[in-house]
């Protein structure tokens, strides 16, 4: 989580709406290029010879997620899911020592509910369109990567993080007073298991990657100037594997937990509006922004 004032873009914004639909190609994203791209926030990279994209995140300082950035991984997502040339993805950051600081604060913080649905929303098809995707998706883990950066790595199916111990990765919102859903929940069970679950999101635990490793947090730690390279070599091995026998057999391990959140979505995003709305829990995010100014002050 992270600290950022922005200016919200119309624009942008408005194209959320192409791809709130799970599922469903939108007419606008299929006019956009589907080969080499940068926006503001993200720089794709498609190599058409190896059908691996590269989704370097660069949203200054950390990453964080707020509407228009989520807007834009979804947007680009679904412009290479669309392309089918396009097997695997990578998804790694910019930004120095941080893959994402998770969710923006400020999307939580003196927000009127509407504009809370609208992000939760937004938050809810992020992790849809990478945990459903057809893609062989690999997370290169260059940087710390708490909260909302965390559901955005297990949404892949590999993870490779650097091996620094100064870096750290977990679901860690209680100590914001904020409570995981079910959903993040669900997807951090199926990765680590239900006891190893319960313990870290009651405890908002953040792992070193020595931890996280050893957890099943992430898959390979290698040195930090590897880590790209060691995902390209990794992709080669997923994409070895016939793509229908893949998908179907991902398909299959994921599908309970995407319905699960499909057949709720509606409830999900109320659940969360009546929750972060609530005195005691602004007061808490409130407490936390002050603490923010004072560090960098």
């Amino acid at each position: 989580l992270a600290l950022q004032l922005r200016n919200w873009s119309k624009g942008v914004l408005s194209q959320l709406s192409s791809c709130n639909s799970h599922g469903r190609v939108s007419p606008v994203l299929i006019a956009q290029q589907r080969n080499n791209s940068t926006s503001q926030k993200i720089q794709v990279d498609f190599d058409q010879s190896t059908g691996v994209a590269v989704m370097r995140m660069q949203n200054p300082p950390v990453n964080s997620l707020s509407l228009e950035f989520l807007t834009e991984i979804c947007i680009n997502v679904e412009k290479l899911e669309m392309d089918k040339s396009c097997r695997g993805l990578i998804i790694t950051s910019d930004r120095p020592k941080v893959f994402s600081a998770g969710l923006d604060i400020l999307e939580m913080y003196g927000k009127t509910p509407e504009r809370c649905a609208e992000f939760w929303k937004a938050v809810q098809e992020m992790w849809l369109k990478l945990y459903s995707s057809n893609m062989a998706t690999i997370a290169a883990i260059n940087g710390s990567s708490p909260a909302g950066g965390c559901l955005m790595s297990l949404t892949c199916d590999y993870r490779i993080m650097a091996d620094n111990p100064r870096y750290t990765i977990g679901l860690n919102e209680t100590l914001l007073g904020i409570v995981a859903p079910f959903w993040f929940k669900d997807t951090m069970v199926n990765t680590v298991g239900n006891r190893s679950t319960e313990l870290a999101l009651q405890l908002g635990l953040l792992y070193s990657p020595a931890e996280a490793l050893k957890v099943g947090l992430v898959d390979q730690l290698v040195p930090e100037d590897q880590v790209l390279t060691t995902a390209t070599k990794t992709m080669s091995k997923w994409l070895a594997i016939p793509d229908h026998a893949r998908q179907i057999t991902k398909s299959m391990m994921r599908k309970p937990t995407i319905d699960r959140l499909m057949s709720n979505r509606e409830s999900d995003i109320k659940n969360f509006v009546g929750f972060i709305t609530k005195g005691s829990v602004q007061k808490s995010l409130g407490m936390y922004l002050e603490m923010l100014k004072k560090r960098k002050a």
